[in-house]
């Protein structure tokens, strides 16, 4: 018994003694070292931690950590963008005078009809003079165009330029002042996958929020063409977008995460008689739009008065052997014009053309269609493959007038 008492009084002591010593411890510090203790606060609760303030993060506010790219994409751009509201002038046959009954009981009464409708569309400023680009089928045969700013204001425009066949024209805001500017981008540079926002004016929304509707999505596919319509428009070289685009959409920019137009807002697919998004829409993609908008800008057209001076006949086995052409396919040229773009390319009398731009020509309706279905204007270059004495060349042609040279 003796023996247990002297061992617990021992523990005990030896309990005591660290006690002390570890308090004393903790008042020791080794020379050369600092050594701060923080209290982090996680859910209003201090944490003590051995860290340096300089490595505790700033405290974000929960609105701050609400935003995005795509918010700030919208941010950056929502000043630009407009609402368009055009009357235009549409004609129309009446259903009476169409029946020769009605015509020789009534002669002389007019068989087509004036009538104003009410257009709306979508549109953004990218310059600071006033300058938007919409689409040409929003601002068509357009009596009075008005436009609606971000910031409320209306304010009448004018029509620049209109180009019916790409589906693009230009209008100015008349009262002169200086006006935020969209920043373009690079269409050439866009991802597949990558977040897009589409900005308009969808069902003449605009004028009753004061600012433009935004919808997101992504690019789905890119480089879609879709040839030459009833209306006489060609789309080329299209991007789709899963973005919402509705009716009034027309003409508003697709803008990147980056806050940069990569796309005009065109149309879309519907369908049976849901004639809202049914998230395939299209747009026309920047790079390819400037160019049309520059001369629109400086001409008030695009110059497509244009001729290659080539005149060709059907290829055929007799005429191949004949001539010696070396294939039964193609056209050969039987004359080409002093002066002309193929004359200034070498083309020669007795050439088999048998390709457009790399594009096989069997026939002349191939030639036909296929210039029927190119965006092609004054300056650009078409590259004539053809055979001569059964050699194959390619030939760059610069479309233009023909320069008569002078005697």
């Amino acid at each position: 018994m003796k023996k247990i008492t002297t061992l617990i009084f021992a523990l005990a002591l030896f309990l005591g003694m660290l006690t002390l010593s570890l308090r004393e411890l903790r008042n020791w510090q080794i020379p050369g070292v600092s050594e701060y203790t923080t209290a982090i606060v996680v859910d209003d609760k201090p944490v003590p931690s051995s860290i340096s303030p300089a490595e505790i993060p700033e405290k974000i506010s929960l609105y701050e950590s609400r935003e995005t790219a795509i918010t700030q994409g919208i941010a950056d751009v929502s000043p630009t963008v407009v609402g368009i509201s055009t009357t235009q002038i549409r004609y129309t046959q009446s259903p009476l005078m169409s029946d020769p009954f009605w015509r020789f009981i009534m002669p002389g009464t007019p068989r087509w009809f004036q009538e104003k409708e009410a257009v709306i569309g979508s549109g953004f400023i990218y310059d600071v003079e006033g300058y938007i680009i919409t689409n040409a089928h929003v601002v068509e045969n357009a009596v009075e165009i008005m436009v609606t700013l971000a910031n409320g204001s209306q304010h009448k425009a004018g029509v620049v330029g209109i180009d019916e066949k790409t589906d693009l024209a230009i209008i100015k805001i008349i009262d002169p002042g200086k006006y935020p500017a969209a920043e373009l981008g690079n269409s050439d540079q866009i991802i597949l996958g990558e977040w897009v926002i589409a900005l308009g004016n969808p069902f003449g929304l605009f004028s009753e929020s004061k600012m433009p509707i935004a919808t997101a999505g992504i690019i789905s596919s890119l480089h879609m063409d879709f040839g030459f319509q009833q209306s006489g428009r060609i789309y080329q070289d299209m991007i789709q977008t899963d973005a919402s685009i509705n009716s009034g959409n027309s003409g508003g920019p697709l803008v990147n995460a980056d806050g940069q137009v990569v796309g005009i807002n065109t149309f879309i697919f519907s369908g049976g008689n849901h004639s809202g998004s049914i998230g395939i829409g299209f747009a026309l993609p920047i790079n390819r739009a400037i160019e049309i908008i520059d001369e629109l800008r400086a001409k008030g057209f695009v110059d497509r008065n244009y001729s290659t001076g080539i005149s060709y006949r059907p290829n055929n086995p007799r005429t191949a052997q004949l001539l010696n052409l070396g294939s039964n396919v193609g056209v050969v040229v039987v004359g080409v014009k002093d002066g002309s773009p193929a004359h200034r390319g070498g083309v020669e009398v007795g050439d088999l053309i048998v390709g457009l731009d790399g594009q096989q020509i069997q026939t002349d309706d191939d030639i036909f269609t296929y210039f029927n279905l190119q965006d092609l204007k004054n300056g650009d270059q078409l590259t004539l493959n053809i055979l001569r004495q059964a050699e194959s060349m390619a030939l760059p042609i610069i479309l233009g007038e023909t320069v008569v040279p002078s005697e």
